[in-house]
């Protein structure tokens, strides 16, 4: 009752807020039903199943070449347990991190999403920003801004999902944040990190900095803890602590020296030994020869076998991240998308969409596969996007909370049988294939309020 209480007095205090920051003009603050949704019953029997509250923090992992996300969550033992697996619809780019502004990468490495960063008025139905760059980032003098992961099933450099998973993984942060979670950790990387894998991948130019990557992905695998991160030397550094003294606070700079430090003794053991354990069976791998994984040239992104199979043959995607045959193919219905249900009304209405010139016999006809809008707008002139409020303050804790080319099927080369690696248990990776309510695409869509990977 008491908690209730809370949450119903925090969201009136909320709106309140956002009223006075707007003005006092409260028919300008219509809370987005979207954001708002409850989580489902049965997601929530998962939960309570798997010894979980509701409002306990998160964890966030992606993997592109297997086009899949995980959400973690804590449960009552204190450690992080996987809650469900999504097959991702679609990334753009190529394994490997995103270096510059316009390269279509999507971003790999380790990242924190504050209430801030949440974003219930995206042009793709819901988002959240992924904090490209970060210190890691920034220390190489990588750009690009607004990379989100979001649905509409679209990607120009973010990671996109269908409206209904992302529904409820914004769902599941805005509990987690409820419950007292300042912010969760979201980690992305080019594949499942095993030793199997980086051996297939040891030829790739990006190897270096993958081994970096799998340092932190063997931290959490080894304690289920949520990895402390920190940048310094322009790398890296993963529960890190003083010597002698691990209460005492450490200063790192991600261009400068890194201070002396150890392996925070709490997870020290366990951590050793995995990463023994994995360098001892990669070079076991590698002294086999395991097959090397063969180059992904010319092939842009990906998306899950779960929607490969739904959208059939698909000739390629296009500048945009749609996917498209040629003329004669028909299509009368895109995956997962949810009714569209209108977001907070801006202040003035857009412009009546102008039909599209058909195109010439030439030219393959385009047609939306996938949930996606019109291309998403960049920002008017003298329009900034939507400002990103730091969660110290009530307006940026609860604002954001309240408101308005298919790759090619690669031969798998013949390998004995020691090069597989040991059967995972049914609990270890469970993919929730979501149900994928079809619905015809309209002509056209105006483009929604709020800023979803304009740039990416």
């Amino acid at each position: 009752m008491r908690r209730s209480y809370t949450r119903a007095l925090l969201a009136s205090a909320a709106i309140a807020a956002a009223i006075a920051l707007a003005g006092c003009d409260p028919e300008h603050i219509v809370p987005a039903g979207r954001s708002q949704a409850p989580l489902s019953e049965r997601t929530l029997a998962e939960i309570e199943a798997k010894h979980m509250d509701k409002e306990s923090p998160i964890l966030a992992r992606i993997f592109k070449e297997e086009a899949e996300m995980e959400i973690w969550k804590k449960n009552r033992d204190g450690e992080f347990a996987l809650l469900k697996t999504y097959p991702i619809c679609r990334w753009s780019g190529d394994l490997g991190p995103k270096k510059k502004q316009g390269d279509r990468q999507a971003p790999e490495g380790f990242y924190t999403i504050s209430p801030g960063q949440m974003n219930p008025n995206s042009n793709y139905y819901l988002a959240f920003n992924t904090g490209f760059p970060n210190a890691y980032d920034r220390s190489w003098g990588y750009t690009g801004s607004d990379l989100m992961v979001h649905g509409d099933c679209s990607s120009r450099g973010c990671y996109a999902m269908t409206d209904e998973q992302m529904q409820e993984i914004y769902a599941l942060a805005r509990e987690s944040f409820f419950g007292g979670q300042k912010a969760f950790q979201l980690q992305a990387y080019p594949f499942r990190m095993t030793a199997l894998n980086m051996a297939k991948h040891r030829n790739n130019p990006n190897f270096a900095f993958w081994k970096m990557l799998k340092e932190g992905y063997d931290h959490f695998e080894a304690v289920r803890q949520e990895p402390k991160v920190a940048v310094c030397e322009q790398h890296y550094v993963f529960n890190a602590a003083a010597p002698g003294d691990a209460s005492r606070a450490l200063s790192f700079s991600p261009k400068g020296k890194c201070p002396a430090y150890q392996l925070d003794k709490n997870v020290a053991d366990a951590v050793l030994d995995r990463r023994r354990h994995e360098q001892f069976q990669m070079a076991e791998y590698i002294a086999r020869g395991v097959s090397v994984a063969p180059p992904r040239d010319g092939v842009d992104g990906g998306m899950n076998p779960v929607f490969l199979a739904k959208l059939g043959g698909i000739n390629q995607f296009d500048n945009n991240g749609r996917a498209y045959q040629v003329a004669g193919y028909s299509s009368s219905a895109v995956p997962g998308a949810l009714p569209r249900t209108p977001n907070p009304p801006a202040t003035a209405r857009p412009p009546a969409p102008q039909p599209r010139a058909a195109p010439a016999e030439s030219e393959p006809v385009m047609m939306a596969r996938v949930p996606m809008p019109n291309p998403a707008p960049l920002p008017k002139e003298g329009e900034a996007p939507v400002a990103q409020q730091p969660p110290t303050t009530m307006a940026g804790l609860f604002g954001n909370l309240f408101g308005g080319a298919q790759a090619k099927p690669e031969a798998k080369p013949s390998a004995p049988a020691a090069e597989s690696e040991p059967a995972e248990s049914p609990d270890a990776r469970m993919v929730i294939s979501m149900p994928l309510k079809w619905t015809p695409p309209s002509a056209s869509r105006p483009a929604r309020a709020g800023a979803s990977c304009w740039i990416c």
